[in-house]
């Protein structure tokens, strides 16, 4: 397994692992090595990996993609159609120059680069979580009027290595938020989780609910 970027992080391990809900993580001086062991578990412990479709898997039609095409580690593949993201009908990012990050069993993540961004909508949340794959993702609250949908948006300052094309470009919810690719709305990826995007291109069965943990 490729170890490259599994130890050293943007901000403090202390405050990684809290974000993150890993708890149950020792402190100390041990915490790194355990920090590190935990992500060498979890990148393991997929059952599928994109070089073999399971027997659920909807075969695709000649238009469509797989998410049982995808690979595991994800890759990334740059994306030159329209993106907008909105919230009552106000563009947050619009962009033809996004990146999206591609998963065995999830839809499309898309990732649109912050000159494409209304920052000045967007406010740091306190919340942290920890991609086995891509790093310590950092929360981002967006505000609309007098009210901030929270945890709506992510982005990943320092990702590992291999995502280095993603740094600090953002990620939305679409069930958070209104998302569109090429004028057609976004559905979001079952349970709230995690954030693809489906849409009439992409096959599932797409994990994210009950039962579909590993997959």
């Amino acid at each position: 397994m490729d170890n490259a970027g599994v130890v050293g992080y943007p901000v403090p391990l202390d405050v990684v692992i809290v974000g993150a809900g890993l708890t149950d993580l020792p402190k100390g001086k041990n915490m790194e090595k355990e920090l590190d062991k935990w992500i060498r578990q979890a990148r393991d412990k997929w059952q599928f990996r994109g070089k073999e479709k399971p027997s659920i898997a909807i075969e695709p039609n000649a238009w469509q993609e797989s998410v049982w095409d995808y690979p595991r580690p994800p890759k990334l593949e740059r994306d030159r159609r329209l993106i907008t993201v909105s919230v009552n009908g106000k563009v947050i990012a619009e962009s033809n120059s996004a990146i999206r990050a591609l998963e065995t069993a999830s839809p499309p993540t898309f990732y649109i680069p912050p000159k494409d961004v209304d920052e000045t909508m967007l406010t740091l949340a306190s919340r942290f979580s920890l991609c086995e794959w891509k790093g310590v993702a950092q929360y981002w609250n967006v505000n609309f009027n007098t009210f901030a949908i929270e945890g709506a948006a992510w982005y990943y300052l320092d990702p590992y290595p291999e995502f280095k094309p993603i740094a600090g470009y953002f990620s939305f919810y679409p069930h958070r938020l209104t998302c569109y690719i090429d004028g057609e709305l976004v559905r979001p990826q079952p349970g709230e989780l995690y954030g693809g995007w489906i849409t009439n291109e992409t096959i599932g069965p797409f994990k994210g609910n009950p039962g579909t943990e590993n997959w």
